[in-house]
């Protein structure tokens, strides 16, 4: 069988920048979610260290300098910070979800005029 060729509309073209588009972000947003998944590990391994520690005070990292703390503050902040980090990581994972819904459609329609005469695969 031999293909014919499709005519490539205006909205086709739109349609496939889209994509492209979404696809690039996709891969960005995922970057993401394992930069923070990384820094939510880090923070639990730190409220790990700090429950096996014997003193009441300890030097919490800000910034670039250190401040003395209590125990039970230090544990607080990082409970705090974990929830906040949990609460990005949901944030952009469901992102990654709705951008993939798109992308979704998109390949139905594209894939449904051009068959495999194009590539949308990742």
């Amino acid at each position: 069988m031999a293909d014919t060729a499709v005519q490539v509309t205006r909205q086709d073209q739109d349609n496939i920048n889209e994509f492209n588009k979404l696809n690039a972000r996709m891969h960005d947003v995922n970057v993401k979610v394992k930069a923070l998944k990384k820094k939510l590990e880090d923070l639990e391994d730190a409220g790990n260290e700090l429950m096996l520690c014997d003193d009441e005070s300890i030097r919490y990292v800000t910034g670039e300098c250190f401040v003395h703390m209590e125990k039970e503050a230090a544990e607080e902040r990082l409970q705090k910070l974990g929830d906040t980090v949990k609460e990005d990581v949901s944030a952009q994972e469901a992102q990654v979800e709705d951008i993939q819904a798109k992308m979704k459609e998109l390949k139905t329609v594209l894939y449904g005029k051009f068959g495999n005469s194009i590539n949308l695969e990742e």
